[in-house]
């Protein structure tokens, strides 16, 4: 930013106060003070408006998302509340969960485990189009036919939020919705922050003001650990070196979990996932898309690290991944707040929930090739600068020694029963392949 050019013959002069003597220079004076006074209205008003473009930016409607009219138009009355309250029927000591994400890959399958077993289940999902919506109304219906209401609305909705808690006094938040991938905040980063970060916010903000307070279990991801070296990755580790945007927004998540639990007496444990994978997973993962083009017969992208290193990934299978959430919801202590007031102090937790079995990229398209009984067309490209990191390791011990978790499903098991799945979707529902 440009400043007011000074006045050239005062260069010289001297910077020490009391070494110079200006004499009958006092309108002079008055006018270097105007100037100055200026240059300083004109520098703060600059900085005001900046600030005002990027609120404006960061709080205009992502293109990927809905309208909030579209949203709000598609909740309230008579009959929306009895398929609330009718879906939030849970058997006798059972959970009340409000999922959101519900219509996601982990939402989908976390709703369908606590409908299974007996709890109440309330799903909240926005559809939007991050990838193609097609896939998640088709889960929405599977979800309605176990019983789970799903509800088409936005976690920024704040007054959705608080009708779905008089209605339901949920006892349990599973907290799954967000803006997922590492690559597309490169293209769309405000939808990072208004998902991530406004997002979770917005549904803190109403947890902490119910009676009684809700405990909640939310997603974090095990991209925090960003470009931290020491594997395999522990909840002690560092988490300040972000590789990408996401991981700075679950990073942030993090530290405005531990501000709510500290002042509103909110119980929230948060779970590091590893590379979670399986049937109706995302699109957007590398073994799905890995499977389509294979199948088409395109060449398929496999990055490697510098000096010709392998990337791996600690592949969790979902069922795994749901055994996890289901104990952390199991496990997590009653909420201390009431009326937005901490109480006590409030459980706060972090676990890694992964598979312990790193696997070289490389060798998950040596499985699909095995399994779809096709060959694929390899292209190998140098790692680009786009926020992906060369491994991930999880250490689970603490995950085990306080929710018993133990993930029992290998990576041949899993992709075996992903590609089941993958081949049986697409033939049944007639959508072809190239549409994805």
């Amino acid at each position: 930013m440009s400043q007011l050019k000074p006045i050239s013959h005062l260069d010289n002069i001297p910077s020490t106060p009391g070494k110079f003597k200006l004499e009958k220079s006092q309108p002079y004076i008055h006018r270097l003070r105007f100037h100055a006074s200026l240059s300083k209205l004109t520098l703060w008003s600059s900085f005001f408006l900046v600030f005002i473009l990027f609120y404006y930016v960061l709080s205009s409607p992502s293109p990927s998302l809905p309208s909030r009219r579209a949203l709000n138009d598609s909740w309230g009355g008579p009959d929306w509340e009895k398929r609330v309250t009718r879906s939030a029927r849970t058997s006798p000591h059972g959970l009340t969960v409000l999922v959101t994400g519900a219509a996601g890959f982990v939402g989908t399958h976390v709703s369908m485990a606590l409908r299974r077993r007996g709890d109440g289940v309330i799903g909240i999902d926005n559809f939007n189009h991050y990838y193609d919506p097609r896939l998640k109304r088709d889960r929405q219906k599977l979800l309605e036919k176990g019983g789970v209401f799903v509800v088409e609305g936005d976690i920024n909705d704040a007054s959705l939020l608080r009708k779905l808690f008089d209605v339901v006094p949920f006892t349990h938040v599973m907290h799954l919705a967000a803006q997922a991938g590492v690559r597309y905040a490169m293209q769309n980063p405000g939808s990072y922050v208004h998902s991530n970060i406004a997002g979770f916010v917005s549904l803190l903000e109403v947890c902490k003001s119910v009676n009684p307070q809700p405990a909640i279990v939310w997603a974090s991801s095990s991209s925090v650990y960003g470009l931290n070296s020491k594997v395999p990755f522990s909840e002690k580790d560092r988490t300040d070196q972000p590789a990408s945007l996401y991981a700075a927004t679950k990073k942030a998540g993090e530290e405005i979990a531990h501000t709510y639990n500290h002042i509103y007496g909110l119980s929230i444990t948060g779970l590091r996932f590893f590379t979670v994978y399986g049937p109706w997973g995302r699109p957007d993962m590398a073994y799905f898309f890995f499977t389509r083009d294979i199948l088409k017969g395109k060449p398929i992208t496999i990055f490697e690290a510098p000096g010709h290193g392998s990337v791996a990934r600690d592949f969790t299978y979902i069922d795994d991944i749901v055994k996890g959430c289901l104990a952390s919801l199991d496990t997590a202590k009653k909420s201390t707040g009431s009326g937005g007031k901490k109480k006590g102090p409030a459980q706060l937790r972090i676990f890694n929930l992964g598979n312990t079995s790193p696997v070289p990229v490389t060798n998950l398209v040596s499985i699909l090739e095995k399994q779809l009984k096709v060959k694929a067309k390899r292209e190998v490209l140098p790692m680009p600068r786009n926020g992906d990191v060369r491994y991930t390791h999880a250490n689970i011990s603490l995950a085990h020694k306080e929710l018993r978790y133990k993930p029992n499903t290998d990576l041949e098991a899993g992709l075996k029963k992903f590609v089941k799945w993958y081949v049986d979707y697409y033939s049944k529902s007639k959508k072809k392949i190239s549409a994805w």
